[in-house]
């Protein structure tokens, strides 16, 4: 997983800023990616955030993604210098943070900060992707503008996904939580998901995931009477250790059959689990694709996420 650079985002094509360049005709129909070596530091990626500023008009930025910082294993993603820009980037709609390969870092090691304050300063943000959970720390907010909010992750710290559950976020419609395992940090369980599950501050929300998680079948337990669910179109509990169990924990709550689709890809189940699955919920598209097999060693078996290190 994350073989490649996006090459498109929010919509729009990806374009990587370089100083001097030559621009588009309409610089606001591109996604402008920001990025300098991963043996740079901070100051690099500070001047080449300066030379966009400098270079390309304010109101066509709409769309951000930004690519190594330098040193993104060792030194958190300078937010601050996003703020900075806030005061004339009034244009932007979607940001991207962190959206590196495997080769340049290991998912587990992106490490962040504190990103709260970029909700506060981009109140017309419509669309942000995190990558990375390492040292990542969020505060409740109330957020008008959000509809789509992103965190890939190998272990999301449960403080974040408290915060989300916690947050005002009205215009949300996709949610999306990469759980991740335990060994990485991904130390959320479902008392921490259960702002979230509730769906109250939640109201506008359509599509969410609850995926990558090594405890996949306690949150099947925990989202088969959950209180959001009879208003999603789409629920994804992909890239996890679900199991059996799991599959008839969700059929044996509340009704399903409303959903658009089920996305459980990257999985531990039975075909008779599968069959089940199938017949029990003939109009929903199910994803059951990347059926996996647990790892056996010395007589136990492991089941692990599709994202971890």
């Amino acid at each position: 997983m994350f073989l490649e650079h996006l090459s498109s985002f929010a919509g729009l094509p990806v374009l990587p800023f370089t100083p001097g360049m030559t621009l588009p005709d309409d610089p606001s129909a591109v996604a402008w990616r920001l990025e300098v070596e991963s043996e740079a530091g901070s100051k690099e990626f500070g001047f080449l955030l300066a030379a966009m500023r400098a270079e390309v008009p304010a109101d066509a930025v709409r769309a951000v993604v930004v690519g190594e910082w330098g040193s993104s294993y060792e030194y958190a993603l300078p937010v601050g210098l996003l703020i900075d820009a806030a005061k004339e980037w009034t244009s932007l709609r979607a940001l991207f943070l962190a959206d590196l390969t495997y080769e340049q870092s290991e998912v587990s090691w992106l490490t962040h900060g504190d990103i709260t304050g970029l909700l506060a300063v981009y109140p017309e943000l419509e669309t942000l992707w995190v990558r990375g959970g390492n040292e990542l720390r969020l505060d409740p907010v109330r957020h008008t503008g959000l509809r789509e909010l992103v965190f890939q992750s190998g272990g999301l710290p449960a403080s974040v996904v408290r915060a989300v559950g916690e947050s005002d976020l009205p215009a949300l419609e996709r949610l999306e939580l990469w759980l991740g395992r335990s060994d990485y940090g991904g130390d959320a369980g479902i008392d921490d998901l259960a702002g979230v599950l509730a769906g109250t501050r939640l109201p506008a929300l359509r599509h969410l995931a609850v995926s990558n998680a090594e405890g996949a079948d306690r949150i099947a337990e925990a989202v088969a009477a959950a209180p959001v669910v009879p208003r999603l179109e789409v629920l994804d509990l992909s890239k996890g250790a679900f199991t059996d169990a799991g599959a008839a924990a969700l059929l044996d709550g509340q009704p399903l059959t409303h959903l658009r689709r089920l996305d459980l890809h990257h999985h531990f189940l039975s075909e008779p689990a599968q069959q089940r699955l199938t017949a029990t919920l003939p109009g929903v598209e199910i994803d059951l694709s990347d059926p996996q097999q647990p790892d056996v060693h010395d007589g136990r078996e492991y089941r692990f996420t599709a994202v971890g290190e």
